[in-house]
């Protein structure tokens, strides 16, 4: 016999919380599934539905309603990147930002900026403490250790949009930049220009899924050319100007014949530069180089960087439109965004034959 039996008590009416207990997902997933949100994976649903239906759960209407009030703001998250001065936000970010609030108050909606945390449950406060309807995440890091807070984030239902690869099987919603054929332009024009030993800094894995594309599509250009890509020519490097003065530096130092270099991003191929200069080897007429991004200081190098550029105007509304959609319960689908080639004097003019 039960404690409240005993007692004479009426048993304790069940909560959402103890629905959220038993069924192993938030609280807030649990409002979200009895209310029909798009949001919630129907195996989820169906596994709170049938839980509260065990427990005798009511939806309380006004309590509900009460809760699903929207506070009419958004929240950014950047990682955390290594940068030489205190920001330690990546300057590719910059200018999308400036995007991201002016689609914010032309739709009505605040934004809240802030750090990623990596300890801690980021990724539940902002919709639990009800700051934020959605959230929009920029960087991440290493994408294999990123995934399952991602993960979570689709199991709780929150509505959420990440910049960065588009691919399949990706845990909610991202939008990107077409990293292979901004990537494949940018090793094609140097090809062109008679460049035949072509390397490529930055980490070609699964971890960093960005790089990885834009090494595919370097790799598919030279294939294309009939050109064998060296393994000895690809050198890890993360996107910060220090590595990227590591790799060239490794490169230089492996004896490695090289005549261009693809970076991953404009901040390797600043490093790239340095060490280029360091050694007194002449960019463009010895070694030829390409970044991706186009950031402001991509024209201030000397000489100035050919780059990849992309469109991070475009890609601060594309974000806040589908998180809002997401918010409104409208269809939403992940972007790829185009690149465009941009060039400057890193690259010069066409060799002599």
């Amino acid at each position: 016999m039960s404690n409240d039996k005993a007692h004479g008590r009426a048993p304790a009416k069940a909560t959402s919380f103890d629905i959220a207990y038993l069924a192993g997902v938030s609280q807030p997933t649990v409002s979200r599934a009895l209310r029909g949100s798009p949001q919630v994976r129907e195996e989820t649903r169906r596994r709170v539905e049938a839980i509260a239906q065990q427990l005798n759960y009511k939806v309380d209407k006004n309590a509900s309603n009460l809760r699903c009030q929207r506070s009419h703001t958004l929240a950014l998250l950047f990682f955390e990147d290594p940068t030489p001065d205190d920001s330690q936000i990546n300057p590719f970010f910059h200018s999308m930002l400036g995007s991201i609030t002016r689609a914010c108050a032309r739709n009505g909606y605040d934004l809240l900026i802030s750090f990623q945390q990596q300890s801690g449950n980021w990724h539940e406060d902002y919709e639990d403490t009800c700051r934020a309807d959605g959230l929009i995440l920029l960087g991440y890091g290493d994408y294999l250790e990123y995934r399952g807070r991602l993960e979570r984030l689709v199991e709780q239902g929150t509505n959420f949009v990440l910049w960065g690869a588009v691919q399949a099987g990706q845990p909610g919603l991202a939008v990107g930049s077409d990293n292979f054929h901004g990537s494949y332009a940018a090793t094609q024009h140097l090809i062109r220009l008679g460049r035949r030993n072509v390397a490529f800094l930055g980490t070609a894995s699964s971890q960093y899924p960005e790089f990885l594309e834009r090494h595919r599509g370097y790799f598919r250009a030279l294939k294309d050319a009939g050109i064998l890509a060296h393994r000895g020519l690809q050198v890890d490097s993360i996107t910060t100007e220090r590595s990227g003065y590591t790799a060239t530096c490794e490169l230089l130092d492996r004896g490695a014949r090289f005549d261009a270099i693809v970076a991953a991003s404009d901040l390797i191929a600043m490093g790239a530069l340095h060490a280029l200069q360091e050694r007194h080897i002449d960019v463009p007429t010895q070694v030829a180089v390409v970044g991706f991004d186009d950031i402001p200081a991509a024209t201030m190098t000397n000489p100035p960087l050919t780059t990849v550029a992309q469109d991070t105007r475009l890609a601060g509304e594309v974000l806040v439109e589908t998180v809002l959609r997401q918010i409104r319960n409208e269809p939403a689908e992940a972007k790829m965004l185009q690149t465009r080639l941009v060039v400057r004097q890193s690259c010069g003019a066409a060799l002599e034959t």
